[in-house]
């Protein structure tokens, strides 16, 4: 299993970010994630700088591969411009740039104002979203009217060697399905071996399946247990919460039922490598073939440390 970071632009000035990078590089990390955010999920993570950005530079000092965990391209962005953005992405790090794609939150995508559709209606978005992003990708003129977007002669003129990548997250049934079908990856936040075997017995085949979990590196686990709530309450808000809440003051307010040890649950906590190596040994088991652990709170060359000399070699 290949095991790689994950950059949380919630949480992380985008200087911090790029430091983060550079520090996985060195730790012996295999790749990254970077999440796509409008609003960090509460207050007290404090950031969201614009991805696209952030993506550039990190191509400039990092050479290890990035994948958006994940994209939402259907309401803030038009899928024509995440098209562009992609393509001068997977450019500047020669190639080594995948486009993790979702149905999005209400989070980000409702800014403008628009309404934000139920699932069904977004899969559906999401599918012609990524029909028009390839017919870019091609290199031509585009023009598409479709049920949910129009492009008009369009074209994308500074595109890689290759066609980015796309892997799509799904975290029930009908998503998954959609992934196997549309992605040429799977995209998720859970060890459930049901939905990895789905998606490769409907389709996915051997196609690439990344996932990743949530880590806050201290001293002590209570110390890391401590830290996570403080940053990441929400991470004990259940089932479809996360999708529909518009704002990060709706968040703390439901994190409000949450306690520190449900969030302590959903993180590794402290400093033991056993915990962590226990971690990334559920995920193997379901058969993913990527996984990217974040930390949170200010301890992250500890994490570093720690997977350079005790995690990562025993993972190889």
């Amino acid at each position: 299993m290949r095991i790689g970071y994950f950059l949380s632009s919630e949480e992380y000035t985008p200087a911090e970010l790029l430091e983060q990078a550079k520090g996985a590089e060195r730790a012996g990390f295999s790749g990254l994630w970077i999440s796509d955010h409008y609003h960090p999920w509460v207050d007290a993570q404090g950031q969201s700088a614009f991805v696209w950005s952030t993506i550039g530079a990190l191509s400039q000092v990092c050479s290890l591969p990035i994948t958006t965990a994940v994209t939402c391209p259907t309401v803030r962005i038009h899928p024509a411009v995440i098209a562009q953005a992609a393509a001068t992405s997977a450019v500047l790090t020669g190639g080594k740039f995948r486009l993790g794609l979702g149905t999005g939150e209400a989070l980000n995508e409702h800014i403008f104002g628009d309404a934000w559709p139920e699932a069904d209606v977004r899969l559906e978005m999401l599918e012609e979203a990524v029909e028009i992003m390839r017919e870019l990708w091609k290199g031509g003129v585009v023009s598409h009217r479709g049920k949910h977007y129009t492009v008009e002669n369009a074209r994308v003129y500074t595109l890689p060697e290759k066609p980015v990548e796309i892997l799509i997250s799904g975290f029930g049934p009908k998503a998954t399905s959609v992934a196997a079908r549309i992605g040429e990856g799977y995209v998720s936040t859970m060890p459930d071996g049901d939905l990895v075997r789905q998606f490769r017995s409907t389709g996915g085949g051997d196609r690439t399946c990344q996932a990743g979990f949530k880590a806050a590196f201290a001293a002590t686990e209570e110390e890391g247990a401590r830290i996570a709530y403080e940053k990441w309450p929400n991470a004990g808000v259940p089932g479809e919460l996360s999708q529909v809440l518009p704002s990060p003051k709706h968040f703390e307010q439901a994190a409000q039922l949450v306690t520190q040890d449900q969030v302590k649950e959903a993180f590794v906590c402290g400093n033991d490598p056993a915990a962590h190596l226990e971690m990334i040994e559920k995920y193997a088991a379901a058969g993913f073939d990527e996984v990217y652990v974040a930390n949170t709170g200010p301890n992250w060359q500890g994490l570093f440390d720690l997977y350079a000399e005790h995690v990562l070699p025993k993972t190889s």
